[in-house]
């Protein structure tokens, strides 16, 4: 195997780089290496941070000083500890999980975990990602959030538990729906089945697109009362009120 790999790798892979160059994962035009965007498409990218809602991340189009929180976060305080976007969800960053998730294309999920890394929470403990329902699985042949964390995981070490969190209860596509049919739709969906990884645990739970928070919050309220310390949400891209 060292022969073979030293050969493969002087010969090889010169010969498919040239044959199949890296190539921009959202407009496809070709780049200087792979999990990269092109100079464009990069550009395209809302990137997401301080300042923000101390509840719930949203962003502020000015500091307001530390600890303010947004309005919905004052009127409802949220179950989510926060929700850490790496973008907003625009033209450009749909691509990815529109190809993810409807093209097949699994390598993609290492491209946006590379991003997400720098949004990891502080002080996190366990990885869960929003399930899928069996049939939903069966049919599209893998569940995405899962890929995003079995990615994150190997780049940073926190632990992935890709089966503590079950949708037990199949739901209709959200796509479409208002924030409070979402709610309604998915209350209740979601069981822990292995209570002993999240107990007492910070859980990170990881998805590709927030929308409403309708998902993330039963799942937050699943793992909550299974005796997580906390659950944060830890995404892709967020869709705004403003773009909603």
């Amino acid at each position: 195997m060292g022969w073979w790999g030293k050969t493969w790798r002087r010969t090889g892979a010169p010969v498919v780089s040239w044959a199949l160059p890296p190539r921009c994962p959202a407009c496809g035009v070709v780049v200087e290496a792979d999990h990269r965007l092109c100079t464009a498409c990069w550009s395209g990218l809302r990137f997401l941070g301080a300042p923000a809602c101390a509840g719930c991340d949203r962003p502020f189009s000015h500091d307001r000083g530390a600890g303010a929180r947004c309005a919905s976060c004052i009127a409802r305080p949220p179950r989510l500890a926060g929700v850490r976007a790496v973008v907003a969800y625009g033209p450009v960053s749909r691509m990815l999980p529109v190809k993810l998730k409807h093209g097949g294309r699994i390598g993609l999920a290492e491209t946006m975990a590379r991003l997400m890394v720098a949004r990891m929470p502080a002080g996190a403990e366990v990885l869960v990602p929003v399930p899928l329902h069996r049939w939903r699985l069966w049919s599209r042949g893998f569940n995405q959030a899962a890929l995003l964390g079995q990615a994150l995981s190997r780049s940073t070490g926190v632990a992935h538990e890709p089966g503590a969190l079950v949708r037990w209860r199949r739901t209709p596509l959200l796509r479409g729906l208002g924030g409070k049919a979402r709610a309604r739709v998915t209350r209740g969906a979601f069981r822990v089945v292995e209570r002993a990884a999240v107990a007492g645990r910070r859980v990170v739970l990881v998805d590709d697109v927030y929308t409403t928070g309708a998902t993330a919050d039963a799942c937050a309220r699943a793992l909550l009362a299974a005796g997580a310390a906390s659950v944060t949400l830890l995404c892709w891209a967020r869709v705004l009120a403003e773009d909603d």
